[in-house]
């Protein structure tokens, strides 16, 4: 029987204390440039989330926040004059630089109201552009190893306040996409947290997620993602949804449900395939939640004897980048809510909880890479909190990209941050 991959990648949240940390450096000699701002729609004025943003000609980039807003960084070296943004159903947009710091700028995208011909796809046809996107996996994606550098972020809600706070730059090591992601790895670089000193706050759970997710959601390599595989495609009922242009590119909208009943949960969602070359651009999909038994068993690793874990929502939201002809993982956010019901005698305690893990590549290598040692590596049962130091120094990520924080985040770091003053 096929391994459910959920199984593999472990999140998790244990007890911990926060330790000293050195700040690496202050920034003294600067090389680059930081263009900063906010992305709207341009009718309605709603700031757009999940924008790409990225410097032509090259592999470096990020993604704006939930709350439009996104910051990023390019180096001198590189000379470019511009930046080019993108997101599904607009217009792509080129912003023009003057190779000067460029902060408050304000980008409004079109939508591509651009009349697609609609024509409906048999039910047969549907399976058969799957099946074609899944037989193209080795020609559609990198053909090499690549050397991928990535900003992660993992918080952690109990009701509505934050209660864990962790970023990492990573780097993630994938093999060409002809071979399974047995020696695909990832590596912590560089980190900081921020933890709730209440011990009412602290949780003992193990969930799926945390850095390794780079690795096991990339269901395009995984072969055990029962998800995007020739094995099973049979497993899933699929529906034509319809056109949507991404990149100024027409993608089929195909949506997929459970059509089976397995030992483990499948899954529920969409795939957004690229009408010309039959990649994958974009998947998202939610953890069937029919049978909660099941769901828990996909995300739950462990729990305290007396914890009654109640999953409400598993969702993920996967996208890729061509680039020369080739596909390469873009974006991963995975957010997983649930409910704790501690047992109290004669009733039950129950709390909310949120946990969101969100990965962007911000630059990519593919020429005389050298892959991460197993010494190295990021280990699946491993703690990012356990790795990394706490948040102290405001230089921290120097000439990184991350993705720039929300107005909500930012609030829940001064908060945490002063119970420790």
């Amino acid at each position: 029987m096929k391994t459910n991959w959920c199984q593999i990648a472990i999140f998790a949240l244990l007890i911990f204390f926060l330790f000293p940390f050195t700040p690496l450096r202050a920034q003294m000699n600067i090389d680059y440039i930081t263009v900063s701002g906010v992305v709207k729609d341009k009718k309605t004025k709603k700031k757009l989330e999940y924008v790409s943003i990225s410097v032509p000609g090259t592999n470096v980039g990020t993604i704006t926040n939930v709350d439009g807003e996104f910051s990023i960084k390019i180096k001198d070296s590189l000379q470019t004059r511009g930046i080019d943004l993108s997101r599904i159903g607009y217009l792509n947009y080129h912003l023009s630089l003057s190779g000067k710091d460029q902060p408050d700028v304000t980008v409004y995208l079109t939508a591509n109201d651009k009349a697609l011909s609609e024509v409906v796809i048999e039910q047969a046809d549907v399976y058969q552009i799957v099946e074609s996107a899944i037989s193209k996996i080795e020609t559609n994606y990198s053909d090499k190893a690549n050397l991928l550098t990535g900003f992660y972020r993992e918080t952690v809600k109990k009701g509505r306040g934050y209660i864990n706070i962790t970023e990492a730059i990573i780097n993630i090591y994938k093999t060409p996409y002809k071979d399974d992601i047995a020696g695909d790895r990832v590596q912590i670089y560089k980190g900081r947290k921020l933890l709730s000193p209440k011990v009412s706050d602290t949780l003992i759970v193990k969930l799926i997620g945390g850095p390794t997710q780079s690795v096991s959601l990339d269901i395009v390599k995984s072969r055990d993602a029962v998800l995007f595989d020739m094995e099973t495609i049979r497993h899933f009922a699929y529906k034509d949804e319809g056109t949507i242009m991404i990149d100024e590119r027409p993608h089929y909208v195909i949506g997929f449900t459970p059509r089976v009943i397995l030992p483990y949960a499948l899954y529920e969602g969409r795939y957004y395939i690229d009408k010309q070359n039959l990649t994958l651009s974009r998947t998202e999909f939610n953890l069937d939640m029919s049978d909660r038994n099941k769901a828990t068993q996909a995300v739950l690793i462990k729990k305290p004897p007396k914890l009654h874990f109640k999953p409400e929502e598993v969702s993920f939201e996967i996208t890729y980048k061509q680039h020369n002809g080739r596909s390469y993982l873009n974006y991963i956010r995975n957010d997983i809510r649930f409910k704790c019901d501690w047992k109290k005698k004669f009733f039950f305690f129950s709390t909310n909880y949120e946990v969101v893990s969100e990965m962007v590549v911000t630059d990519r290598q593919e020429e005389d890479v050298a892959a991460i040692s197993r010494k190295a590596a990021f280990k699946q049962n491993q703690s990012l909190s356990d790795k990394v130091g706490n948040f102290s120094d405001e230089y921290f990520w120097e000439d990184y990209n991350i993705i720039e924080p929300t107005e909500s985040l930012e609030s829940a770091v001064n908060k945490l941050k002063k119970k420790y003053e």
